[in-house]
């Protein structure tokens, strides 16, 4: 496990690099401001789409399915997903492209009426990007099924790589035209890039095959996955939506603390697909709840540390990142905030995992909407009292109340002393942040104690957890 996902983090990670690359050229070649904000608020379907895939919606549903099938019927279920995609991307396109300018309103309703119409301008262009996104979805699968997990790690660099070219090219003065297409053409370059492997095993998808059966079955397994995934980013959306009424900018600063958040998530991503594949090839209970304490163990060893160097990073980051921000204690507060939300996160991704690999997408499903139900509520009540950091407190409270949930459905808190690694968790950052946050420290000292203590709580969670050993079957 721990070596495919370091070759899967690596792959990943140049990906994570450019698109955290583009967010931060987009900011300093058009500045924290409205212009840049409309275009965030055109990007938002496009790349809540891709977000999806790309944290394993399709995968999660369809690669137990193809690991079921012999290899001739899974060269026909790959064609009849082909077709099926490619169907729905285009006519998703095609939606998005005609009702652009009414999108962008529902998505930024604070923003003025000449933001607006550039959102949808920019919208009605980036809707091509989800053909390319679908297939790319589709064609993971064959991939990882042959353990092959390095292609599948360099979709979202292919996907950046355009833009981020064309920012570093031309800075200030591209233009949203240009930069949107550049978009597509990356949506375009992630599908082909996996086209080979199933190639050179015979698949061809002009192919006859009966279409009606294996498109039903992935349906049916991808409609609960759906309706989480749907939830999570009308979450998004409700985000987008409080920010666009709290000043001008602010849609730009919480999508950059976001992206900065996700880089320490990459061996994260990684380690979930590689989980899934090894839990759906075990052949008892007992195995995959073996596969899964390894997994919430290096969860844990990944994700604390990382939140702590963040948290005592984040001020200096900021000062670095955005030199020319007017309020940069609160985008250091934001992002500290951000972090241990990002700790919870990767325990809820795991847990999910481990359902998925018993078919069962409804459960998760379940436990995910009760949490994103909370969220939402505390996207309504609390920015009027907390601003900005109300945000990132309610999707802390969305996420706590989903892992409470998992762990008990699934009926593996006390078979994996989840609540013993909960709490050092709780502990350790809640310690972090009252001892060592310094909105006023922007320094070498700051990188200083913030690499000191990211190390320090790396090291005792792995003389902890000592994950290299092989895990006590539960």
């Amino acid at each position: 496990m721990l070596g495919a996902t370091t070759w899967l983090t690596l792959a990943t990670l140049a990906g994570l690099a450019a698109g955290f690359g583009r967010e931060w050229l987009l900011l300093a070649d058009w500045g924290v401001g409205a212009r840049t904000d409309a275009f965030l608020v055109a990007m938002f379907l496009p790349e809540a789409a891709r977000m999806m895939m790309a944290a394993g919606l399709l995968n999660a549903a369809g690669l137990p399915l193809y690991q079921a099938r012999t290899a001739e019927r899974q060269r026909a279920w790959l064609t009849a997903q082909f077709w099926h995609l490619l169907g729905i991307g285009l006519l998703l396109a095609l939606l998005l492209h005609l009702g652009a300018p009414w999108l962008s309103r529902a998505i930024g309703p604070g923003q003025s009426v000449a933001d607006r119409l550039r959102a949808g301008h920019s919208l009605g262009i980036l809707a091509w990007c989800l053909p390319g996104i679908c297939l790319q979805a589709l064609l993971v699968i064959p991939s990882q099924a042959r353990s092959r997990y390095v292609l599948a790690g360099l979709g979202s660099l292919l996907y950046n790589l355009p833009a981020v070219g064309l920012l570093a090219w031309q800075g200030h003065t591209v233009g949203e035209t240009p930069l949107a297409w550049a978009f597509v053409a990356g949506s375009a370059l992630m599908s082909l890039v996996l086209l080979p492997l199933p190639w050179a095993d015979g698949w061809r998808p002009w192919q006859r095959v009966p279409l009606r059966e294996p498109v039903l079955e992935l349906q049916r397994r991808l409609l609960p996955l759906l309706l989480s995934a749907g939830a999570s980013q009308g979450l998004a959306w409700l985000e987008r939506i409080c920010a666009s009424y709290l000043g001008a900018g602010t849609i730009s600063i919480v999508n950059f603390a976001r992206k900065l958040n996700n880089l320490p998530l990459v061996a994260l991503m990684s380690l979930n697909q590689v989980l899934l594949s090894l839990m759906g090839r075990a052949e008892q209970g007992v195995q995959r709840r073996a596969v899964l304490a390894r997994g919430m163990q290096l969860t844990s060893l990944l994700t604390v540390p990382a939140a702590v160097g963040l948290i005592l990073l984040a001020p200096a980051l900021v000062h670095l990142l955005l030199p020319k921000s007017t309020d940069p204690a609160r985008t250091a507060g934001l992002l500290a905030w951000m972090a241990v939300t990002l700790v919870v996160g990767g325990w809820n991704a795991m847990l999910a995992r481990y359902a998925y690999a018993h078919h069962d997408t409804a459960t998760p499903t379940r436990c995910e909407l009760a949490g994103s139900l909370l969220n939402a509520v505390g996207l309504l009540l609390l920015p009027g009292w907390l601003g900005i950091n109300a945000i990132a407190i309610a999707a802390l409270l969305g996420v706590m109340l989903t892992a409470q949930l998992l762990a008990r459905r699934l009926q593996l808190q006390a078979e994996l002393q989840l609540t013993r690694q909960w709490l050092v968790a709780a502990l350790v950052l809640a310690g972090t942040s009252w001892l060592g946050f310094a909105p006023e420290q922007v320094g070498i000292a700051a990188w200083i104690k913030a690499f000191t203590g990211g190390a320090l709580c790396l090291t005792g969670y792995a003389l902890w957890l000592r994950p290299w050993r092989t895990p006590p079957v539960p």
